[in-house]
């Protein structure tokens, strides 16, 4: 979720509760976070100096903004394919939805083209790997074995469809500055004194 949000003030300032929405707009739903986590992780993040106050909203909501070291951070994660064992999956997906839906101009070396190619590259590895290892061995690693063929199989598909979808649509299908539109809960703005 860190570096999503970081990805996502690569945009703009925001506040935390629009960058709950804006992180489940952009990833389709599929990451179940609060808003306090969200806040969590906000605060994290201004503490190692990746985002900073960005001032106040109009009714006091309080606004963040990427620092240099946060946008380096996000760039970084959005143009890489490591991950930690067992995320692969979630952050291949994530990755190619975030960056597929920021606005241009998009931060300096990330591309979704060009992201979807490293991840065939690195999937295509996995499956190789997987190939390379099955004979021979039995039982849980015969299973684990083919768990990663098969995973490796699913993600060069889905790349594959990514790709086709990005590549017959209109650019502004998929991307889209930060939504101005307030959600219905939230933090309550600031009363006036």
């Amino acid at each position: 979720m860190r570096c999503c949000l970081l990805a996502i003030l690569t945009i703009g300032p925001a506040y935390g509760f629009q960058l709950h929405g804006e992180l489940h707009s952009r990833t389709a739903g599929r990451r179940a976070v609060n808003v306090g986590q969200i806040y969590g992780t906000l605060e994290r993040l201004v503490k190692q100096d990746a985002v900073e106050s960005a001032g106040t909203t109009a009714d006091g909501l309080p606004l963040y903004r990427v620092t240099a070291r946060g946008e380096a951070e996000a760039i970084a994660w959005l143009c890489d394919t490591e991950s930690t064992p067992g995320d692969e999956w979630n952050d291949l997906v994530d990755r190619v939805l975030i960056v597929s839906s920021l606005p241009l101009p998009l931060p300096p070396g990330v591309d979704v083209s060009r992201v979807i190619v490293r991840y065939r590259e690195w999937w295509q590895g996995q499956a190789d790997a997987a190939g390379v290892t099955a004979g021979g061995i039995r039982g849980q690693d015969a299973l684990a074995t083919a768990a990663r063929a098969a995973l490796a199989g699913a993600a060069l598909a889905w790349l594959g469809e990514a790709a086709r979808k990005l590549a017959d649509s209109p650019e502004d299908s998929f991307q889209h500055g930060l939504s101005d539109v307030r959600p219905k809960r939230g933090r309550r703005p600031a009363s006036a004194a």
